[in-house]
């Protein structure tokens, strides 16, 4: 990987989003391997359409580290999805687990995504959120690239091409891209869905809250029983944060 060229903290974050505004996806990440070396990662929940930046980031960086979050309930498919691609791509692939197996967590806090909105907040916190940040902090992370893209909710609508969440940038290459562009990159590169996809499974997480949709449906609205758009890894982490981004024009 290239070593750093800029300090992170020194860049003037509205003139680099205009700079990218039109830039195609393989641009942004040589921008980001150029400008945060080392300190970049990639993430990947291995879901519906994860080959896709799995292949686009590591043809650029390919010693990227990748960090995948198991939480302990994904589907089976997912772990060897995760595993066919690791082999297939040669990924430098980081693990990170929650503090507490699923049989202690369990017992301790009840089966919380069945305990509303509430519940599955600290639910996601403790199962996702905790060991991202753990990650990134472990990794010396100062940026991350990740696979959002606007149509998929609300929130990844109001994104721009680099933001800051948590103290740490994020790059978002295929912001601008539609479900036909992932199909096409997919189909171009021989690159295959998450298994589950064939079987009406458009947005894939955890077992107990990934259902399947019409194939007229948004295809996130499988996801956590209609009560979340989001798990919370691409959200900013407290009320504080959310108001210094939005004070600061992010």
């Amino acid at each position: 990987m290239p070593q750093a060229t800029a300090h992170p903290q020194k860049l003037d974050l509205a003139s680099v989003n205009h700079d990218l505004a039109d830039a195609d996806a393989e641009r942004v990440v040589r921008w980001a391997a150029d400008t945060f070396g080392a300190g970049l990662v990639l993430t990947s929940s291995f879901g519906t359409q994860a080959a896709v930046m799995l292949h686009l980031a590591t043809r650029v960086v390919p010693d990227l580290p990748v960090i995948f979050i198991d939480t302990g309930y994904l589907f089976p498919e997912t772990y060897t999805f995760a595993e066919s691609l690791t082999k297939r791509l040669g990924l430098n692939l980081k693990v990170y687990q929650p503090l507490l197996s699923p049989a202690r967590y369990e017992a301790l806090h009840g089966r919380q995504w069945e305990q509303g909105e509430q519940g599955l907040t600290q639910y996601n916190q403790a199962r996702k959120v905790e060991p991202m940040q753990r990650a990134l902090r472990e990794l010396g992370a100062t940026a991350w690239l990740a696979g959002l893209r606007s149509q998929q909710t609300d929130h990844r609508a109001s994104l721009r091409p680099i933001e800051v969440q948590d103290g740490v940038y994020k790059a978002h290459p295929i912001l601008k891209w539609t479900a036909q562009d992932v199909h096409n990159y997919l189909t171009q590169h021989g690159l295959p869905y998450h298994p589950l996809y064939e079987q009406g499974y458009r947005s894939i997480g955890d077992t107990h809250s990934t259902e399947t949709v019409g194939d007229d449906a948004h295809e996130r609205s499988g996801r956590f029983h209609g009560l979340k758009q989001e798990c919370g890894l691409h959200l900013p982490e407290t009320v504080e944060e959310d108001l210094s981004r939005g004070s600061s024009g992010l």
